[in-house]
């Protein structure tokens, strides 16, 4: 379940009432008249089954709440109640399945952000994978990959080709190009030093064959990165984030990135083409993949999702007696 609360302009509070109560998947309505300060209005809350909550945030952001008011929308983990209990009942699927658009929305604009915690993350992974490589090392290659934070803007990138919103395309893609350079930049800063201090040597990246994969792209790269991207994309659908972290232990982005780095320093460029065909092969894959899955969910919703207009029972709904 999701709990919604809202605060509505006086005129508009009839029309949000009215959207909760013909829903058959909203529960516990409540409404507290001239509760909310700032901005002033009527203060209404209710309960609704995610897989019925997109029809009733998009007629909520129909009345203009966003400017007038305000919406806000949270995770319930436990609701002991029967008609709660109804409400799921009604809505078609399993929570777990449901895709709520306006919250994914929040989540990929929110993962575009360049910020410097991105930058952080992506560049100590870099760095991690780099030394993996040069040690010959997969543990540091895995842990790379759990620490790397690439795959939001990769989601919103797919997100944003279902929404046709090109600004949430170039963002996403803006700040993948930026903390990939950066990252490498840095990397590349680290293993030049590490050169000239006599700790690194170019031989070290002569015969690794536990980490070698990273300078070989083939079609299980591929593939794998397909598989990935679906797995990425239903793990923020569904809100498994544990499962996310299996996509990034999966996908070979920042090792690639590391690879590039201690390659360009220690003079290996046949390593540098491998490792640029590696890191395109693999964001190809998930883009492609995830932006697929992102079209099968929403014509499944639009399919089978929940459509009806009215409360069983009520004037209009399915089953009512005129």
């Amino acid at each position: 379940m999701l709990h919604v609360r809202v605060i509505s302009p006086v005129e508009r509070t009839d029309e949000v009432l009215r959207i909760a109560t013909d829903c058959p998947a909203v529960v516990n309505v409540i409404r507290l008249p001239g509760a909310a300060y700032e901005p002033p209005g009527d203060f209404i809350e209710f309960d609704v089954a995610r897989e019925a909550a997109n029809g009733v945030l998009t007629q909520l952001r129909g009345l203009g709440l966003k400017d007038s008011g305000g919406i806000t929308v949270e995770e319930l983990y436990l609701s002991i109640s029967a008609a709660a209990e109804r409400a799921e009942e009604v809505a078609p699927g399993d929570p777990d399945d449901a895709v709520v658009w306006e919250q994914l929305a929040a989540r990929t604009a929110a993962e575009t952000r360049l910020t410097w915690a991105f930058l952080a993350f992506l560049a100590l992974a870099t760095q991690i994978a780099a030394i993996g490589a040069l040690l010959d090392q997969p543990i540091l290659i895995v842990g790379a990959m759990v620490l790397g934070p690439e795959f939001g803007p990769v989601a919103a990138v797919c997100f944003g080709v279902l929404r046709g919103d090109l600004r949430l395309i170039g963002t996403a893609v803006r700040t993948l190009t930026v903390g990939f350079a950066a990252a490498i930049t840095i990397t590349l800063a680290c293993a030049v030093a590490g050169r000239l201090l006599g700790w690194i040597t170019p031989d070290m990246l002569d015969d690794r064959p536990l980490t070698d994969f990273i300078v070989h792209p083939d079609k299980w790269s591929f593939i794998v990165a397909l598989l990935a991207g679906v797995a990425g994309i239903l793990s923020m659908t569904a809100g498994k984030s544990s499962a996310l972290v299996g996509v990034f232990i999966s996908v070979t982005t920042v090792p690639a990135a590391g690879n590039i780095a201690v390659a360009i320093a220690l003079a290996h460029w046949q390593e540098v083409a491998a490792s640029f065909q590696q890191l395109g092969l693999n964001l190809a894959g998930m883009f492609l993949a995830g932006t697929a899955t992102l079209f099968v969910q929403r014509f499944l919703w639009n399919r089978y999702g929940l459509h009806t207009g009215g409360r069983p029972g009520a004037p209009g709904a399915p089953g009512a007696t005129k």
